[in-house]
């Protein structure tokens, strides 16, 4: 099944006990706005995940601004809101499903794969008429018992190791391809070449990655491209190729390791702390500018 699902579908499964619906609402730089909004109203039998109370772990000297969340933390507040193992767990947000990606791939690095993310988000949902509600479910807690996936993750370590073999290796096709590795990064093009950063203290890129923006997998209504769509987006890409993405901080990768998966690609990892944690380490290079997408490599 696909990772996301329609308003419809969800409709017809609003109230099957199976399955727990989650509002990932959240606005940066306004931290109490999303719970504030899911308290106001939010889709029937919905809980609230703060992206950076429950998503992520406080912040540090590195790591990024959203760190990974400890994984029995996380686990732990997934069991008293009634989710467990067997749990089909539904998200969505109104930030064009970042934060709900967000909660689905860490889902998917617990060992989670009943996770689902809904197509255009509670705006549309109310825009539609179907329901919502301001009435906050009292839950009957779980056990979520974590299996955690390292090999989705990519440390700094490696991500530095492949943006040196990159640079170094620039478009010199005598190169091995199967042993390259494509960096991504999914923020706009004007904060990848360097030329407006408002988020971070310094602006530019990782050495060798391209820029492949996440919004850019969507159509203008916020639901995803087919793997058809995507799979054109991304071409050039060699599936067989791994493939680490990065963004900001973490988040808004999510959506891109979501839309390369739907596309076909098989080894895609996340860098979690991304451009934030990455910029932490004064002696790590910088780049500005564009950079050529590989063709067919």
């Amino acid at each position: 099944m696909d990772a996301t699902v329609s308003k419809r579908w969800l409709l017809a499964r609003l109230y099957e006990p199976e399955q727990t619906i989650i509002d990932c609402r959240f606005t940066l730089g306004k931290p109490d706005a999303g719970r504030e909004s899911y308290e106001q109203e939010h889709i029937p039998g919905a809980v609230y995940l703060d992206l950076e109370m429950d998503l992520s772990s406080p912040v540090g000297e590195h790591g990024g601004r959203h760190p990974l969340p400890d994984p029995q933390v996380l686990a732990a507040r997934l069991s008293k809101l009634g989710i467990g193992n067997d749990s089909r767990i539904v998200a969505y947000d109104d930030e064009s499903g970042m934060n709900a990606a967000r909660l689905w791939w860490l889902l998917r690095y617990l060992g989670h794969e009943q996770v689902f993310i809904l197509e255009g988000g509670f705006s549309q949902w109310k825009a539609e008429k179907f329901p919502v509600t301001n009435h906050q479910p009292v839950r009957v807690p779980s056990s979520f018992v974590p299996n955690v996936q390292p090999q989705m993750l990519a440390d700094v370590e490696e991500v530095r190791q492949v943006s040196e073999k990159t640079a170094n290796v620039g478009g010199d096709a005598s190169s091995s391809p199967s042993t390259r590795i494509v960096l991504i990064d999914s923020r706009a093009n004007d904060r990848y070449q360097g030329m407006n950063e408002t988020l971070d203290k310094k602006a530019g890129h990782i050495p060798g990655a391209v820029n492949y923006f996440w919004k850019d997998t969507q159509h203008a209504d916020g639901s995803y491209k087919s793997a058809e769509e995507l799979e054109a987006h991304f071409a050039g890409l060699d599936k067989d190729r791994e493939i680490i993405v990065y963004c900001g901080s973490g988040v808004t990768a999510c959506p891109n390791v979501l839309a390369l998966e739907k596309a076909g690609y098989k080894k895609v990892r996340l860098y979690a702390g991304s451009w934030s944690d990455w910029i932490s380490y004064g002696y790590n290079p910088i780049a500005t500018g564009d950079e050529e997408k590989p063709i067919n490599l």
